[in-house]
């Protein structure tokens, strides 16, 4: 039964198409990576998804019924924008978006010092908003969009601001709340976290959904025709027919093959060739490699057709 339901949603701006034909679903106690570009219609989507916008054509499910008001509540958002109150202190923002969600005051309380506590910035309760850095301010959002203990979570781009340590916390705090049975959407540039964590994806370009699954069915139909060379001495083994790119970063090559059988043959030809062979490892596409290969097709399709419609 899916918490989330997109039916073929359609939205314009103006003269823009910012999503076209999209439909996707998501399952309760997973965790769900929105992809694409800059542009791509990733915040459109979220948008639609809330209420925030209403699609054109399609339809909008939220927890199997049709998207209203009251459900709203067992919803929590973070968007991309910062929309924080600069001159108030951080307790008092969070006791009050709190109340906004239903909470008494008390339990607001409770909640956010709880939550400043986990996510690490209980020396900024006291704190304006408007003196804390970037990265801060992220963290007081998130809390917000989790305070009411929602069922679904959406979140556009948490990580943005972040140095590497607060990202890594606040996607173990996502992770938490998958294993507590929550449904968890984000959207994010960062493929490597994705494809650490992500249950399933959609990858969308130009409004349109260009790819989705299971990251194990995204993955399967890849041939695993990546090879990771760790070498010294002769390199001209790179040259082999049965590579089709190779890049070479001084000692650590990465190889792209024809055929998913030919890593044995590039190994042979290294070996005989005298080079010293540190680490050879065949691996499957990543996630990033095939997002960008997904997008230029999509970049491709549309000036093949002469779309106009960023």
């Amino acid at each position: 039964m899916p918490i989330v339901e997109l039916n073929r949603v359609r939205k314009v701006y103006d003269t823009k198409v910012a999503v076209e034909g999209l439909s996707l679903t998501m399952e309760p106690g997973t965790m769900f990576g929105l992809l694409g570009p800059n542009g791509s219609g990733k915040t459109s989507t979220i948008r639609m998804m809330i209420g925030m916008t209403m699609p054109d054509s399609g339809s909008v499910k939220l927890f199997e019924r049709p998207l209203q008001r009251e459900m709203l509540s067992r919803v929590g958002y973070l968007p991309e924008e910062r929309g924080l109150y600069k001159k108030m202190k951080v307790l008092d923002q969070l006791v009050f978006l709190g109340q906004l969600h239903g909470l008494s005051e008390a339990t607001a309380r409770e909640r956010s010092l709880a939550w400043c506590e986990r996510i690490q910035i209980t020396e900024a309760i006291g704190k304006k908003t408007e003196d804390l850095s970037k990265g801060m301010q992220q963290k007081i959002q998130f809390i917000a969009a989790l305070l009411h203990d929602p069922e679904l979570v959406i979140m556009d781009e948490p990580f943005s601001g972040l140095d590497p340590v607060n990202a890594e916390l606040l996607l173990n705090t996502l992770v938490d709340l998958r294993r507590e049975g929550k449904a968890v959407l984000f959207s994010t540039h960062r493929m490597d976290q994705v494809e650490k964590m992500c249950d399933a994806i959609a990858l969308i370009s130009r409004g349109r959904l260009v790819l989705s699954g299971s990251m194990r069915e995204v993955k399967a139909r890849y041939p695993r025709n990546r090879v990771h060379i760790v070498f010294s001495g002769d390199q001209s083994f790179l040259g082999h027919p049965e590579v089709e790119e190779a890049k070479n970063y001084a000692g650590v090559a990465e190889l792209s093959l024809y055929h998913e059988a030919g890593a044995q043959k590039v190994l042979a030809e290294a070996i005989a060739r005298g080079t010293v062979v540190h680490k050879f490892e065949v691996k499957e596409p990543t996630l990033e490699e095939i997002f960008i290969e997904h997008v230029r097709a999509s970049f491709d399709g549309e000036e093949a057709g002469g779309t106009a419609d960023a």
